[in-house]
């Protein structure tokens, strides 16, 4: 279990993961070393499982994000690890996840366009064989940013 101190330090690296321990110590009402140890114990415990970027995909020249969900014609354990190992070689895939109900899959994907998109599902993903159905949905704005988990 947490306390109310690692949940403002969580929610404190969430909001900016480069923060000093001067700064998170200030944040949280601990001393600069008090904030470390616990920083290093929230790691060690495994709640904070890495540290990242986030990245402009404007800037990278990617202007497309849609959901593409994936409904499998063939739901045997091989079909669905050759679909997983062609995801994991799409770059364009950044999170996959399963579902219930009619599609099996849900992608979240940025493409650079409109014919990278298309590129990616008539090229890649429609023609595996395990694939039965494609639907996408091209996300027209996002007003809210992903935002960290709630703590």
């Amino acid at each position: 279990m947490i306390d109310a101190t690692d949940s403002r330090l969580l929610a404190a690296l969430q909001a900016d993961a480069q923060i000093t321990a001067q700064d998170l110590g200030e944040r949280v009402g601990l001393s600069a070393s008090q904030a470390a140890r616990r920083r290093a114990k929230l790691e060690a415990d495994g709640l904070i499982t890495g540290y990242a970027a986030r990245l402009s995909p404007t800037k990278l020249g990617l202007t497309v994000q849609a959901f593409v969900q994936v409904q499998m014609a063939a739901h045997s354990p091989e079909a669905a690890r050759d679909f997983l190992r062609l995801i994991a070689a799409q770059p364009e895939v950044v999170a996959c996840w399963t579902l219930t109900g009619e599609a099996d899959y849900l992608l979240r994907v940025w493409c650079a366009d409109l014919p990278a998109l298309n590129l990616l599902i008539h090229h890649r993903l429609l023609p595996n064989p395990a694939v039965a159905r494609v639907q996408s949905q091209i996300v027209m704005d996002q007003p809210k940013p992903d935002a960290g988990l709630p703590v």
